[in-house]
């Protein structure tokens, strides 16, 4: 009876020791996607009023939680019946960040001068609070969908690290990931978009303290470039993690890069893969219009 619970605990150990070892490595793996998926999010959960911040975020964090909730289970559903499927979810996955990648480029290029009102102009206006609500829901609306393809893309990359797992290896690793990603990510994004906020309270606790003065006008008046540039990384993290999954999973991309430095190839593949969708999105558009 002992033997068997002392081999009961030899079993759990090793299960441990294997989904620490496999979470570590696939943490690496993910990282890009990690990365991408915090500068995204900062950049849509800024710009609401103070009062609106947090509440807008904890919606689009319940969000991301629920989005992981119906993925995971039809990640490992394909993962034990049709694995191929995972690596085409990967390459679609892949055409979505591509093409939001390749439109933030375009626009930053080619619409400088467009007459659409600024989101900081748009919030200066005096708008009803139904027309408020109106553009928050829009914006949550389009957090929450790209939420759900870098959820997607983290839940089945993650995934292509621990197909030679057993399955519940494979259970534990990618939920594990996938609840890491969403408190790691989002506590993230809370910690910038408030940093202002943290700035003001620093210089109305020590008024008379010029360090503290300084550090707290330092945080108010870095944080609108914070969130630029969480923007412009935000963007190339799309175009790499983009050009990763193409680079990665198609051969004869793979030899035609494989001398390349592995960042320029991604991003070169990143680029022309989101251009070419761009292209094909805004000709449909135009002919269907």
């Amino acid at each position: 009876m002992a033997s068997g619970f002392f081999a009961l605990l030899d079993d759990i150990t090793v299960l441990l020791d294997d989904v620490a070892s496999m979470t570590k490595i696939t943490v690496k793996k993910t990282a890009g996607i990690l990365g991408d998926d915090l500068a995204v999010n900062a950049e849509k959960a800024s710009g609401y009023s103070p009062s609106r911040e947090i509440p807008v975020l904890l919606k689009i964090t319940k969000a991301s939680f629920i989005n992981k909730l119906i993925i995971l289970p039809f990640a490992f559903g394909l993962s034990a019946f049709y694995p191929p499927a995972i690596k085409f979810i990967l390459l679609l996955g892949g055409l979505y960040l591509a093409f939001e990648g390749a439109e933030k480029v375009y626009e930053f290029f080619f619409k400088k001068n467009s007459k659409q009102p600024k989101r900081s102009e748009y919030l200066k206006k005096k708008l009803s609070q139904d027309e408020l609500k109106l553009w928050e829901n829009k914006r949550v609306k389009s957090a929450v969908k790209v939420d759900f393809i870098l959820s997607l893309e983290i839940i089945v990359l993650a995934l292509s690290t621990v197909t030679e797992e057993s399955i519940l290896v494979q259970i534990l690793v990618v939920s594990g990931i996938a609840i890491l990603a969403t408190i790691g990510v989002y506590g993230l994004v809370a910690l910038i978009v408030r940093l202002d906020d943290f700035g003001i309270k620093l210089i109305q606790q020590y008024p008379k303290n010029p360090f503290f003065l300084k550090l707290g006008n330092g945080m108010i008046k870095s944080l609108p470039y914070i969130i630029r540039l969480l923007s412009v990384v935000g963007t190339l993290a799309m175009l790499l993690v983009a050009g990763g999954i193409y680079v990665h999973h198609i051969d004869y991309l793979h030899h035609i890069f494989n001398s390349w430095p592995s960042v320029l190839g991604e991003f070169v593949v990143g680029l022309s893969v989101g251009t070419l969708v761009l292209i094909i999105e805004k000709t449909l558009f135009k002919l269907f219009k």
